[in-house]
């Protein structure tokens, strides 16, 4: 019997180390990664900079909690805070943590703004998946909470992309409307730039809070720093965490000054969060991301390999209809099963990862290249050739 909480339905595969783009056995038997540890390995395995801050932080300095000035910390808020529409930071250990401080923030905003009570509801969509904590389950639907034996109050979900029902879940006591602009386990959907122009207009109207989950689909992920920037507007709370770190554990709940200066001392706090070790390498991850041919590679590779998937789905629409997503957040909708579909993938060395809708993810490296794209792409060839 393992020790460990039977929470995870893993596979048999044990790796012993991996490179770029590649995860080894201990016999040697190697396998592609198109699910980098879901979105978070996006500048593959053993980066040499990486490792090589890592280190060097490791030997000056690993925690000290937050009661104390932390440089390192400071410079990577500003670099963040440089790539997009927020004003201030604050650091968490991973996804979920960042959706809680989310949830905290835009109701403490009205509590402290309007000295409201009530105007606490948040509403989310279908589809949607922001973390496994009580709060982060109850914003995914409280459905799932059913298996707790709790309830959690101040949540509505709403139908994803279904502008009247939005419209009719909208009250006085509306405060957020929190959202994925690229849905990752419901199945890599796309909210069109339009609907992310409907939602900050209706939130401006109605004096809501927009919260966008950027937890997968940031840090480039899309072809974009963050997916929104594929918009012109701007959210007022955002989350992400992942790829922030490229495995590190680290996230990130960022606020406009106007929401983010409600939340003073004692209000959200975190042991680890930020700590020296982590922003180390937050900061070489972004060091980078920001190299002047990083996303010119990216833009090459992951258009290249959209298109062998859509070829790849006209020739074999009986095993794939429909190619989903942007930058390297991809989803292939099967026909077949899509569990049957990613343990085919194994059993010609590729990793991938099932999502809702039937559809199978592939969240590559973002340091990609096209031999690998190839690779990849004969692999899935042979799938579908199997399944006709």
């Amino acid at each position: 019997m393992s020790n460990i909480l039977p929470t995870y339905p893993r596979s048999n595969l044990t790796f012993e180390y991996g490179k770029g783009s590649y995860l080894f056995e201990a016999n040697g038997d190697q396998y592609l990664d198109f699910g980098s540890g879901i979105a978070v390995n996006s500048l593959g395995y053993a980066n040499e900079y990486l490792n090589e801050k890592l280190m060097l932080q490791a030997q000056k300095l690993w925690h000290v909690s937050n009661v104390y000035q932390i440089p390192e910390q400071e410079t990577l808020a500003k670099r963040l805070c440089d790539l997009c529409f927020a004003d201030y930071v604050f650091f968490c250990n991973s996804g979920a943590e960042s959706i809680e401080a989310a949830i905290k923030i835009a109701r403490r905003y009205f509590y402290v703004t309007e000295n409201s009570k009530t105007k606490n509801e948040i509403i989310t969509f279908t589809g949607s998946f922001h973390g496994r904590t009580l709060g982060a389950l109850a914003a995914g639907g409280l459905e799932k909470l059913d298996g707790f034996n709790t309830a959690v109050p101040g949540f509505k979900q709403v139908k994803y992309n279904d502008h009247d029902g939005l419209l009719a879940a909208i009250n006085k006591n509306t405060a957020a409307i929190l959202i994925e602009p690229i849905q990752g386990e419901g199945g890599v959907s796309v909210l069109p730039v339009e609907c992310l122009n409907g939602l900050r207009k209706l939130c401006d109207e109605n004096n809501i809070l927009l919260i966008f989950d950027e937890v997968q689909c940031g840090f480039l992920r899309s072809g974009k720093m963050f997916a929104y920037q594929w918009s012109d507007i701007k959210p007022d709370i955002m989350t992400t965490a992942k790829a922030i770190a490229n495995g590190f554990p680290l996230g990130a709940t960022m606020t406009t000054k106007k929401v983010g200066e409600v939340m003073n001392h004692g209000t959200h706090g975190s042991t680890y969060g930020g700590n020296p070790l982590a922003v180390a390498v937050g900061n070489a991850v972004l060091d980078l991301m920001q190299k002047k041919d990083f996303l010119e590679n990216l833009e090459k590779v992951s258009s290249y390999f959209f298109l062998g998937l859509q070829d790849i789905s006209n020739k074999y629409p009986d095993s794939i209809s429909e190619i989903r997503g942007k930058g390297l957040i991809l989803g292939l909708k099967c026909v077949k099963d899509n569990i049957t579909f990613v343990e085919e993938l194994r059993q010609q060395k590729m990793l991938s990862i099932k999502a809702g809708d039937n559809v199978v993810r592939l969240l590559p490296p973002l340091t990609l290249s096209i031999k690998e794209c190839d690779e990849a792409l004969n692999k899935i060839t042979k799938v579908c050739q199997a399944g006709n």
